[in-house]
C-alpha cells in the first residue's frame, strides 16, 4: 500500500504515536452511543481506533490520496469515506440529521474555521473533541482577564463547555511540526438561546476584540457610532478581555437597544 506524503498546503502532519492516537480515539466515549464524524482522517491513524467503537462511522478527507488510501486500508468504510471539504458540506445530510460527534486531528490551518462550522451546527454536535494547535486549545479554553481569551473563547464558551485534556509533544508527527498540539473536548452545555440577538452578539465579541488594545468605549465605535451617549457607562472604561460571556451577553442588548433607538438597521438584523 503507497503511503500518502504529507502536503504541506493541506496543513498535514501525520501522527505517528499510537497511544496518542488511542487516547484521542477514546475522547468520543462522552456520548457512547452518537455517530462519529472523523475530520481530516489521513493515513487512519485515528481512524483504526474509531472503527472499534461499534458505532456509525463516516470519515471527510479532501486530499485524493489519502482517500485512495483510506479505501484500500478500510475496506469496511467504503461507503463512508467522504471526499469533500468539510467546511462546504451540509452536515444535517450525514446521518440523516441526527446528532453526532465530531472528532479529528484537524489540519493546522482551517482549525478555528472548523469550530466555526461546528457553532453554526451546534444543534447536531452536543460533542466536539480531537488535537490542534496548543495555542489554538489555550486560547479556546481561556477565560476572562486571560491574555489568550478572545473571539474563539467567547462564542465558544457560549454554547460549549471546554475541557483541555493534554498536550502532544511536536516530535511524534510526520512531519513534525513547529509548535506543540494539544487534545480538547467541547460538550454543549444547558444554553438553549443567549437571551440576546445571537448575530449581533457575533458582531460585538469580534468587533471589539479586534481592537482587543482599546477600551470598549472605542473597539465598539464601528457599531454604536462615536457619539453614542451609551458609551459614557463605565463598562466602556474596560477592555474586552475583561468581560465574561454572560457580560458580553449584557452587553450586546444594550448595545441593540440603543441601534433601535437610534433606528440603525444592525438593529434589525
Amino acid at each position: 500500500m503507497k503511503l500518502v506524503k504529507p502536503k504541506k498546503f493541506l496543513g498535514q502532519h501525520f501522527l505517528k504515536d499510537l497511544k496518542v492516537a488511542q487516547d484521542i480515539a477514546n475522547t468520543v466515549d462522552t456520548f457512547p452511543k452518537l455517530p462519529i464524524l472523523e475530520v481530516g482522517p489521513g493515513m487512519g491513524v485515528l481512524t483504526q481506533f474509531l472503527v472499534k467503537k461499534d458505532r456509525p462511522l463516516k470519515v471527510v478527507e479532501v486530499d485524493y490520496e489519502s482517500v485512495a488510501y483510506l479505501r484500500e486500508a478500510y475496506p469496511s468504510l467504503e461507503d463512508h469515506i467522504i471526499e469533500d471539504d468539510f467546511l462546504k458540506m451540509n452536515l444535517h445530510r450525514l446521518f440523516d440529521g441526527q446528532p453526532f460527534v465530531l472528532t479529528g486531528n484537524y489540519p493546522y490551518n482551517i482549525s478555528s474555521q472548523i469550530f466555526f462550522k461546528m457553532l453554526d451546527n451546534k444543534d447536531i454536535i452536543p460533542c466536539c473533541t480531537g488535537m490542534i494547535q496548543k495555542e489554538v486549545a489555550e486560547r479556546i479554553a481561556a477565560g476572562p482577564g486571560s491574555k489568550t481569551y478572545g473571539i474563539l473563547s467567547v462564542l465558544i464558551q457560549a454554547w460549549y463547555k471546554v475541557e483541555y485534556l493534554f498536550t502532544v509533544s511536536e516530535h511524534v508527527f510526520n512531519p513534525p511540526p513547529k509548535v506543540k498540539s494539544a487534545v480538547i473536548c467541547m460538550t454543549r452545555n444547558e444554553t438553549k438561546e443567549l437571551g440576546c440577538n445571537e448575530k449581533l452578539f457575533k458582531q460585538v465579541v469580534k468587533t471589539t476584540f479586534n481592537q482587543r488594545r482599546k477600551t470598549l468605549r472605542n473597539s465598539i465605535k464601528p457599531i454604536l457610532g462615536k457619539d453614542c451617549p451609551l458609551t459614557e457607562d463605565v463598562v466602556f472604561n474596560k477592555r474586552p478581555e475583561q468581560l465574561s460571556v454572560e457580560e458580553f451577553i449584557k452587553l450586546t442588548n444594550r448595545v441593540e437597544a440603543a441601534l433601535k433607538a437610534s433606528n440603525t438597521p444592525e438593529a434589525n438584523s
